[in-house]
């Protein structure tokens, strides 16, 4: 599931024992659950799935299926600044892809990855709904909008 290996310490088994617990250790909320744990964690890996499967008394395929069906989950951990581009049709008409292809140039990591130094993440979503402001970069919960390529390196440096 993955490739980094994680030591659970006491405490974070306690906090996801907590977390299930808070939703009665009830396998249909198995999505509630993981989003109240991405949110604690940050991400997803193989250990903390098991152990909320382990907690819930589910397979760990059961948790694995749903950690990888829905693009919010995510397995590998999120840069200090996580940034998603817009992918929707409006902002990829207005060139979204081009402002991507600038933020892989520039931070030389790939959609998914996270730069050496922990500071950026790289994703692309659907659709943010703010298709008048289109192509739209969210740098964690602050928007960008009409951001043409030529706008990326003064982005990155209010993060440096």
């Amino acid at each position: 599931m993955s490739s980094i290996k994680i030591e659970l310490r006491k405490e974070d088994v306690d906090k996801i024992n907590e977390i299930c617990d808070s939703f009665d250790n009830e396998p249909l909320e198995l999505i509630n659950i993981l989003h109240k744990t991405q949110e604690h964690f940050g991400y997803l890996p193989a250990e903390i799935q098991e152990a909320i499967a382990s907690k819930l008394d589910i397979s760990v395929a059961q948790v694995y299926g749903v950690v990888t069906f829905y693009s919010f989950f995510t397995m590998t951990p999120k840069g200090r600044h996580p940034i998603s581009i817009c992918m929707g049709t409006a902002c990829y008409v207005r060139g979204a892809e081009k402002v991507l292809d600038e933020f892989k140039k520039e931070l030389a990591i790939q959609v998914g990855q996270t730069t050496p130094d922990g500071k950026f993440s790289l994703s692309s979503l659907r659709c943010v709904g703010a298709c008048g402001l289109a192509p739209v970069v969210l740098i964690g919960e602050k928007t960008y909008g009409r951001v043409a390529p030529d706008d990326v390196q003064d982005i990155l440096k209010e993060y440096q």
